[in-house]
């Protein structure tokens, strides 16, 4: 998603207390983090505006929650709409960090000792064309990246998109790195196979009649 650049960003990104701009220097680390070091840690990667996971987290008290992106106007916008969620569930931001992260670098931010549970992957960007399908964040090579770092007993991975392209092949790229497909739908509206948050998109998709694919992938050691 193209965003134009928002001059506020920056400073406040700097003086929120959840924000970290250079995650890699809590690589291996990220449960002492927070304040309750034993609850659960899920990942989103590629947050965008911040609706899914500020309501994800803020229901979810029971949970740690780290949430991604790479484009400061995004991640200005995410951490407005985080503090709005908390504050409207007069609710402390104690259990959700949001930070800069390259999600092609994710190896110099995350490490096993990390444990992440679950990852998060909403809509996207397909890069439809062959020799950029490589940089989909359900590509194999990246799929095995984050078996580096998720959970080898409960590691899974939450995905969502639009594109029926992208999902299709992202089903092979499980099934190849070793994935088990535990639960899979083509319409997700009718169908839910987890907690219904919309995202932005996932909404606007809707209207336009589009089918929202997703799917749960179990990290499978046998």
């Amino acid at each position: 998603m193209r965003i134009r650049r928002k001059p506020w960003a920056k400073q406040e990104l700097e003086e929120a207390k959840f924000y970290i701009d250079d995650p890699s220097i809590y690589k291996g680390k990220w449960k002492e983090q927070f304040e309750d070091s034993q609850k659960p840690l899920y990942l989103e990667i590629g947050c965008g505006k911040g609706s899914f996971i500020s309501k994800l987290a803020s229901r979810h008290q029971e949970n740690n929650f780290i949430a991604a992106d790479m484009i400061e106007a995004m991640l200005g916008l995410s951490k407005r709409n985080i503090e709005t969620e908390y504050a409207n569930n007069n609710l402390e931001i104690k259990n959700l960090l949001l930070i800069r992260m390259n999600a092609e670098r994710i190896l110099d931010v995350f490490a096993e000792n990390d444990a992440v549970e679950r990852i998060y992957i909403n809509f996207c960007n397909p890069w439809p064309r062959g020799k950029h399908k490589k940089r989909r964040l359900t590509h194999t090579r990246q799929l095995a990246n984050y078996k580096t770092f998720l959970d080898k007993e409960k590691g899974e991975i939450y995905f969502k998109t639009d594109d029926d392209e992208l999902f299709e092949e992202s089903v092979e790229y499980f099934k190849e790195e070793g994935f088990e497909i535990t639960k899979i739908t083509h319409d997700l509206h009718s169908e839910m196979i987890f907690e219904d948050i919309r995202t932005e998109h996932e909404q606007m998709f809707s209207e336009q009649g589009i089918k929202i694919k997703a799917l749960i992938a179990k990290i499978n050691n046998k």
